[in-house]
């Protein structure tokens, strides 16, 4: 009886923890911390560096959710992968802010995988041909992700 009663109160707890949170969790749990930072604020010095991001989902890969692309202020956008291909984005994130954790780096994204990336996210066929040159950008792995419970 006594240990019911002790899993009984470990579901509780459990349960009015993650609501308070208020978040679901895709990938590594954490609990963003006072050094969340806006994705604009990111900066070269931090690549290679984990870091806790916040910043707006504009486009989800429509093939598996495999990645997603986060709103800058400039016009661009920031590329989000997973890491290990471990976990997966709800098709539908588009319009929503987050809160992710992991590496910010730069990358040179060659025109084979940018136009692999177009036809991911559904793009003509006059579109992904019109990829003709690389990229070089500020790209982003993901341990964990947070998204709004109310999603």
């Amino acid at each position: 009886m006594k240990r019911v009663l002790f899993l009984a109160v470990i579901v509780l707890f459990t349960a009015i923890s993650s609501k308070a949170q208020g978040y679901t969790v895709f990938g590594e749990s954490f609990k963003p911390g006072n050094s969340v930072v806006n994705v604009n604020d990111l900066t070269e010095e931090m690549k290679d560096k984990t870091v806790e991001v916040k910043g707006e989902v504009v486009e989800v890969c429509q093939v598996k959710g495999c990645w997603m692309k986060i709103k800058m202020d400039n016009g661009e956008t920031m590329r989000v992968t997973f890491k290990d291909y471990g976990f997966f984005m709800p098709k539908d994130l588009a319009g929503n802010s987050i809160i992710f954790k992991g590496m910010p780096t730069i990358a040179t994204t060659s025109v084979e995988d940018l136009q692999h990336y177009a036809k991911d996210a559904g793009r003509s066929d006059v579109e992904v041909a019109q990829i003709t040159q690389p990229k070089v950008e500020m790209t982003f792995e993901a341990t964990g992700v947070l998204v709004p419970a109310a999603f």
